[in-house]
């Protein structure tokens, strides 16, 4: 992790090209900042205005209704662990709670689909509030997302040295979660968090946001700032590398520690998790583990139950039952704030 003091801008269009050597550029270039950084904006990435803007209005209608009505959707419903979050209900690296509430989306799976009948957690269906156009909306937004997601999947694989299709039969239902985030106003916690200092848990995160607040720990523990940007009229996507990207690179691309600091502006914010499906075991590719001895340092676990094990030390109402006994980690589950480089962290906070 290199001492960068701000974001790198890719140009993701030549992964859309005929043009293998064109796909290869691109390719080379998201690797360079996995390696060096861990996060950087694209630009090129052909979602449309119109859809963004529709999500973000469906966003805004949804939140602006009261607590109760939002409340009979609430994310502990039901199976699944999708819907409304409210604030208050996510516990990150300060050990206090998250000010922020969420609405979240899934890969849509309906009940027959084997996996939910094997009993997955954080697969199913998604919960639909009952607002005009607002799933339309929102499911045209994570088609398209999602399918950016696959397309930038292939540049990371020829960046790892695979086949640019090496990953693509990984991904067919899974747990990628679309989080509709709402920051409220609030002037009294401007320098409250509103995401706690944590890395992504997935393959990586492709974010949308309105208002600054984003933060990017860099290697000398510095915290940079990652704001909004928008080239020649297009709205950059934020890419960040998760936990299973470091596992498959054995620690050269870091999930990049990060987190949000409360602004005194409204801020939604709108990240796409792109992981692989649940059961899927992430491990050191050999290119970057020639000797077999690092793989010692990933305990044998699934992307999915990885992910798990995160939301149950995670969100309240599933830590609560854990602690009463009605859920348990999954074998070899880490604890939190185990990838990334939070020694950094740790150095950073106490200067």
């Amino acid at each position: 992790m290199t001492s960068f003091d701000r974001l790198p801008i890719i140009d993701v269009t030549g992964l859309f090209s005929a043009d293998p050597a064109a796909r290869a550029a691109v390719a080379e270039d998201l690797g360079r900042a996995a390696r060096e950084v861990g996060f950087f904006y694209i630009r090129g990435h052909g979602i449309a205005p119109e859809r963004i803007a529709g999500l973000r209005a469906a966003a805004a209608t949804l939140f602006a209704h009261d607590l109760d009505w939002k409340m009979a959707c609430h994310i502990g419903l039901g199976r699944g662990h999708k819907g409304y979050v409210p604030e208050g209900s996510e516990w990150y690296g300060s050990g206090r709670p998250d000010l922020k509430e969420a609405w979240d989306i899934g890969f849509e799976a309906a009940d027959d689909h084997p996996f939910v009948i094997a009993g997955q957690p954080l697969i199913g269906g998604n919960k639909w509030p009952a607002l005009p156009g607002f799933r339309e909306a929102v499911d045209a937004y994570y088609a398209d997302v999602f399918a950016l997601g696959r397309k930038l999947f292939q540049g990371f694989a020829l960046a790892l040295g695979q086949d640019e299709h090496a990953f693509d039969a990984l991904v067919t239902c899974p747990p990628s979660k679309l989080r509709l985030i709402h920051y409220p106003v609030d002037l009294s916690a401007e320098d409250a968090p509103g995401i706690g200092a944590h890395t992504d848990y997935e393959c990586f995160t492709l974010l949308l946001a309105d208002q600054p607040g984003l933060e990017v720990l860099n290697g000398l523990g510095q915290w940079i700032d990652a704001p909004p940007m928008e080239v020649d009229g297009e709205e950059l996507f934020v890419i960040n590398v998760g936990d299973m990207l470091e596992v498959m690179t054995a620690g050269q691309c870091v999930a990049t520690t990060h987190r949000v600091r409360k602004v005194q502006a409204e801020r939604y914010s709108f990240p796409l998790f792109f992981a692989c499906d649940y059961a899927t075991k992430i491990r050191p590719l050999p290119e970057f583990d020639p000797a077999g001895t690092l793989a010692a340092h990933y305990p044998d676990i699934s992307i999915g139950d990885h992910m798990w094990s995160m939301a149950l030390q995670t969100y309240r109402y599933l830590r609560d039952k854990v602690a009463a006994g009605e859920l348990a980690l999954p074998e070899n589950a880490r604890a939190t704030n185990t990838f990334g480089q939070f020694k950094t962290l740790e150095q950073a906070e106490r200067e």
